[in-house]
């Protein structure tokens, strides 16, 4: 493939190109100032710790008695809708693997990344925030998003081209992670009432699955910029991995911003939209958002679980059988659901609104 002018090249795609010509300045792009959500980041009082996202030891929790599980996961997924995960399973060596292959996918030339760029009127690939209006702002980040699940569904010039190692490495780590989320998955029907045999059937096997790496460049002034815009996830759980030891991750919990301190050898497993909507609300998907440091560079990868594409997306019907509640959110196809997700700015929560039968300002 012919080389791309970098500085070309950079503008639009590569804000890891870009933010190297920055040292004082922010360019007006990618500021992002809330006065009133400063008011918002939870700070500790002098002498006390702020609450920290509850911890699942999977090991513990499987020895619990069933009556106690649910209890636990119940109130976790419906006060929280977040929790870090240790003893989960999943091979340590490999972790270790794929976090090296992510840093090294960005430390590749901004030539050999921009071989799987963003085209026109697609959101997989490599490349910055996807636009949709000319005057939007732009998060402080460059990602790397793609469908990897079912593979007939994979774009042929992302994954099956990745460099030989990092490839194997994600095949495998994607393996291990999705044996996690199933059981994740049937453990949390169960606490919220679901037939697990149809929570299965909606996830298992052809269930979409998509993965995303982001890496967030230092920036001269954090203050201004967002690495993350606020928003919950439009998935049923995302599982996710701190590639480096640079923190960022912020969940909204009661009207406040609490920071998120990845523990050491842990994920951090989020409740997206669609479990929200499965358990009727039950469970809560969560809102969060990533900062940015002055002087270091972050990586995450994010796993991201979605039902199959043919599957409806609504309120689960044993969970409505089962407790005779009316629905409190609409069905969609998951291929018309993921359709209208990506069509939407990311913003808070409200994209979970336009599925809810009788939507917050109307209520």
């Amino acid at each position: 493939m012919a080389s791309l002018p970098v500085h070309e090249s950079s503008h639009e795609f590569s804000l890891q190109e870009l933010a190297k010509e920055f040292k004082q300045v922010v360019p007006d792009r990618y500021v992002q100032v809330d006065p009133q959500d400063s008011a918002t980041i939870l700070v500790s009082e002098e002498g006390s710790l702020p609450p920290s996202v509850p911890l699942i030891d999977m090991k513990d929790l499987i020895k619990m008695p069933p009556s106690k599980q649910r209890k636990t996961l119940r109130s976790i997924c419906h006060d929280w809708g977040v929790f870090q995960v240790v003893n989960h399973g999943v091979d340590k060596l490999l972790v270790e693997k794929m976090k090296k292959e992510i840093a090294e996918f960005f430390k590749l030339p901004v030539e050999e990344k921009l071989r799987y760029k963003l085209t026109e009127g697609e959101y997989q690939g490599y490349g910055q925030t996807i636009l949709h209006t000319q005057d939007q702002k732009v998060d402080w980040a460059d990602r790397f998003y793609m469908i990897t699940n079912p593979l007939h569904a994979r774009k042929p010039h992302l994954l099956p081209e990745f460099p030989p190692v990092l490839r194997d490495t994600m095949e495998n780590y994607m393996q291990e992670v999705q044996k996690l989320a199933m059981i994740l998955f049937g453990l949390i029907a169960e606490a919220v009432d679901i037939n697990k045999k149809e929570m299965e059937d909606v996830f298992k096997d052809d269930g979409m699955q998509s993965v995303r790496m982001t890496y967030y460049p230092p920036c001269p002034r954090p203050d201004q910029v967002v690495g993350l815009t606020p928003h919950s996830d439009g998935s049923g759980l995302t599982v996710l991995l701190q590639v480096n030891d640079v923190q960022g991750l912020q969940v909204k919990k009661d009207g406040v911003w609490i920071p998120v301190n990845f523990l050491p050898d842990a994920f951090v497993v989020n409740i997206g939209d669609v479990l929200e909507i499965m358990s009727n609300g039950v469970c809560k998907s969560v809102e969060h958002r990533v900062t940015v440091n002055a002087k270091k560079e972050r990586l995450s990868f994010a796993m991201f679980f979605n039902p199959k594409l043919e599957a409806d997306v609504g309120p689960a019907k044993s969970l409505l059988i089962g407790t005779g509640e009316q629905p409190l959110y609409r069905s969609l196809q998951m291929k018309h659901y993921l359709d209208l997700f990506f069509s939407c700015k990311l913003n808070g929560k409200t994209f979970l609104n336009k599925m809810k039968i009788i939507a917050d300002h109307e209520a």
